[in-house]
């Protein structure tokens, strides 16, 4: 049997700290407890996702449902 758990949300990291600094320190902790991640991770900087290329992309809201 296999037990999973989604995660949705955000992690706040200092600002001078890179998606991949982060990586390297969540990963480890996941595998020193023997549980695997699946799945991957966007950078946002003030609310717009940011693109590979550095560019400013759509803003995290962009698209959902209205509140209701």
């Amino acid at each position: 049997m296999v037990k999973e758990i989604e995660i949705h949300g955000c992690v706040q990291i200092q600002p001078d700290m890179t998606a991949e600094d982060f990586w390297d320190a969540f990963i480890p902790f996941l595998e020193e407890r023997g549980w695997y991640f699946g799945g991957g991770l966007s950078t946002i900087v003030d609310g717009y996702y940011l693109n590979e290329n550095g560019t400013r992309g759509p803003h995290v809201m962009d698209g959902l449902p209205p509140i209701q």
